[in-house]
């Protein structure tokens, strides 16, 4: 029987909030932690991506937030951009049953100087990764007198990056009576370390799984490594799915698989860390939005981004480290729903292989054995609308629906997600009335404006 926040030491705006945002009961992380962390005990809690660890620590920081107080009572450290801007954006949600709370983001990637100006604005909470956040303490861009919470999200992730000397200079500038709280979904001896270290008194909590374990179908199939790419194409085609993420361990056998399935006629998107922030984030837009059905990825895409309705995954390579796996079959049979793995094993990743038999039998599948509809085509079912406006414009998600329902006749069911950020918007169209709504777009006033648009 899950517990219902209405138990807890909040007030009663926070609780009304929490219900409009459909959240009704804890999950197993949030009824251990909530209690400590309220009653302002530092926390080390283990727990998987998906077990609902961000409410865990935001909740507790906006519960003592002293909204009078222009200065920044809250610091959130992340492994990377997409997980610190998901923070962002769940943290103001939550803030919303009180009125100026103000979140600001500092992540590597990101202009510099546009940071250093948000920061003179003042803000509440800062939630960044922890390289650019040192840049911004070393440099004195804001004040650390009153940050009375420290949080390290998926911690062992952070060291696992290379971020322990970066932390541990974060933590000698900030003062020393504060409340701090460390998640991490592994608790290996490094991250035993540095908890012990910067927390004084930790209550530890563990909560292994979430609920119920994820139903996903695994499959695994011996292949040579020069029959790799028409595999994956053959799957592709047997399975038939309209959401794919294809993991990969290195950058080069992700843009030489998707140059491969190019020459199948198949559309894809790939992410990696040679891509920059902007092409990171419309990357992670349309494959969400479902305008290409298929994403390829090296392990930057395995933890910390929240993407739902992924129908399977596929490891093109099995990486080194049983974790990661997890974590990579894990981005499937989210939400309750169900889902499917499959993996390639190569003379390379047998051993792997092995090391995963050691938990579970499985059985090594001939590739000959899978039953390809060499006729089957992917098609989309959005494509994405580009439109040179966002937040810093004054648009709004609203603004875009009015236009293109009552501005244009379009069926609302044939809009699909809005992304709207700070300079330009993201809307997922219909893909059969896409292009005559980029044309009719194009000649309506958004805002009493004319945009340009395109498709994507």
């Amino acid at each position: 029987m899950q517990t219902s926040f209405s138990n807890l030491a909040i007030s009663k705006d926070m609780l009304s909030n929490l219900t409009k945002l459909n959240y009704t009961s804890m999950s197993a992380i949030q009824e251990q932690s909530l209690p400590i962390a309220l009653e302002n005990h530092d926390l080390i809690a283990k727990a998987k991506t998906g077990s609902g660890k961000t409410l865990a620590f935001c909740i507790p920081i906006l519960n003592k937030l002293d909204v009078k107080n222009f200065s920044i009572q809250a610091m959130i450290l992340a492994p990377t951009r997409e997980l610190a801007n998901q923070i962002a954006d769940e943290m103001k949600k939550l803030a919303r049953f009180k009125h100026n709370i103000k979140v600001t983001t500092l992540c590597g990637g990101m202009p510099y100087k546009p940071q250093v100006h948000s920061l003179s604005h003042k803000a509440h909470i800062v939630i960044g990764t922890p390289g650019r956040i040192l840049k911004h303490l070393s440099e004195e861009t804001f004040e650390i007198t009153d940050i009375n919470t420290l949080v390290l999200d998926e911690a062992d992730r952070m060291l696992d990056m290379g971020f322990t000397e970066d932390i541990n200079k974060i933590i000698d500038f900030l003062p020393k009576k504060r409340q701090t709280m460390l998640f991490s979904a592994t608790y290996p001896h490094n991250i035993e370390e540095l908890a012990n270290d910067i927390t004084n008194n930790a209550k530890i909590i563990s909560v292994e799984q979430s609920e119920t374990k994820p139903d996903i179908t695994q499959k695994f199939y011996q292949v040579d490594e020069n029959l790799k790419d028409k595999t994956v194409h053959n799957i592709i085609c047997e399975q038939q799915k309209l959401s794919t993420i294809i993991f990969c361990n290195t950058k080069i056998a992700c843009d030489n698989l998707s140059e491969a399935l190019d020459g199948y006629g198949v559309d894809t998107l790939v992410l990696h860390s040679d891509l920059d922030q902007k092409q990171r984030n419309e990357t992670l837009i349309l494959f969400s939005n479902k305008s290409f059905p298929i994403l390829i990825a090296t392990d930057v895409a395995s933890r910390g981004i929240d993407i739902n309705d992924v129908d399977m995954v596929l490891n093109y390579d099995l990486p080194f480290d049983l974790e990661v796996f997890t974590h990579r079959i894990g981005r499937t049979a989210r939400a309750g729903k169900s889902g499917l793995a499959i993996s390639l094993v190569d003379d390379e990743s047998y051993g792997t292989f092995k090391e995963l038999n050691e938990d579970e039998e499985f059985t090594l599948l001939n590739i000959d054995d899978i039953k390809a509809n060499e006729d089957f085509k992917i098609i989309a079912p959005y494509q994405t609308l580009f439109i040179n406006s966002g937040k810093k414009h004054k648009l709004r998600a609203g603004d875009v629906l009015g236009a293109l329902t009552a501005g244009i006749g379009l069926e609302k069911s044939d809009v699909g997600k809005i992304n709207i950020l700070d300079l330009c918007s993201f809307v997922a169209i219909n893909h059969k009335v896409a292009k005559k709504t980029c044309d009719k777009l194009n000649d309506t006033k958004i805002k009493n404006k004319y945009h340009k648009i395109y498709l994507i």
